[in-house]
């Protein structure tokens, strides 16, 4: 009697447990798809009007709408790099404004610089280094002081500057803010040469190398999501945004013999006169010409 009892009981646990198991599996997974009952990946309907700088993408034809596609469901569902470049942007952009208006570049221009670097200070495997991402040999072509000591590349200011005379040189080139974009990725020769080629005039109607392919329409990805983050699904309070620190502009011209004992006079440390100074690239200044340098210092 005690052994059927026990054994009931133990067949009565077992029934329960099961039940109760299937209950939970089936009230948080799809029956079919066998995921979360919340996980759902949607397509993108495309906005009415995307354009980079005034020029309106050409949607109605097919390759172009895929291509489009492509690169706003990337920067959509690549949601932890997604959130990083708008935490960045909200740091970088208030910089980058006021100076592409300065040197008469559209405002749009400031997604190209995301694109590139991700705002990030680092050299790429290329050798292209600061935000917008410049080659040595174009740089020094157009007048920034780069050496071991001293890379003007990592400078916002100068680089900015330099980016626009880039672009504002290929636009009246190629008469399209478009193709000044491509032109920044595969060199204005290059573009002028598929174009002529090809017999086209126009970067959606052009082959192009894969990269630049995809570039420009990333770069229009990053803007439209990036204007309208809600809309595609990131969510954030303004407190979570990074945030530049606010400086105060020292000049010399004359060398600095230690960088982190100039750093202590100033009452901060190397890594902080570093990080708003990525452009002097040594633990020294070599200035025998005196020439005049800006550097910035964080204000506590």
């Amino acid at each position: 009697m005690n052994k059927t009892l026990r054994f009931l009981s133990i067949l009565c646990v077992l029934i329960i447990t099961v039940l109760f198991y299937n209950g939970i599996n089936k009230s948080e997974t799809d029956p079919i798809t066998s995921t979360h009952k919340t996980y759902n990946i949607k397509a993108l309907k495309f906005p009415e009007n995307l354009n980079l700088a005034g020029e309106r993408v050409p949607l109605e034809k097919n390759d172009v709408r895929e291509r489009m596609d492509r690169e706003l469901l990337v920067n959509t569902y690549w949601q932890s790099n997604g959130l990083l470049l708008i935490k960045r942007a909200n740091k970088y952009f208030p910089i980058l404004e006021p100076l592409l208006k300065k040197y008469g570049l559209p405002d749009d221009f400031k997604y190209l610089a995301l694109a590139e670097s991700a705002f990030i200070d680092e050299t790429s495997s290329a050798g292209a280094a600061g935000i917008w991402h410049f080659m040595k040999s174009t740089g020094k072509e157009y007048g920034l002081e780069i050496n071991s000591n001293v890379d003007e590349r990592y400078n916002i200011e100068k680089s900015t500057k330099v980016a626009a005379e880039y672009l504002i040189k290929s636009k009246k080139r190629f008469n399209s803010w478009t193709l000044a974009a491509a032109s920044y990725n595969a060199g204005n020769y290059g573009i002028s040469k598929r174009l002529k080629t090809q017999q086209v005039d126009n970067y959606y109607d052009a082959k192009l190398p894969d990269e630049t392919e995809r570039y420009v329409f990333r770069i229009i990805a990053l803007k439209e999501v990036i204007s309208n983050p809600i809309k595609y699904g990131f969510s954030f309070d303004q407190e979570d945004l990074y945030t530049m620190p606010k400086t105060k502009t020292i000049t010399v011209d004359t060398t600095i013999v230690n960088i982190a004992s100039f750093a202590k006079t100033l009452g901060i440390s190397y890594k902080e006169l570093k990080i708003h100074n990525a452009w002097l690239r040594e633990n020294k200044l070599n200035n025998k010409s005196r020439k005049v340098y800006e550097i910035k210092i964080p204000i506590n």
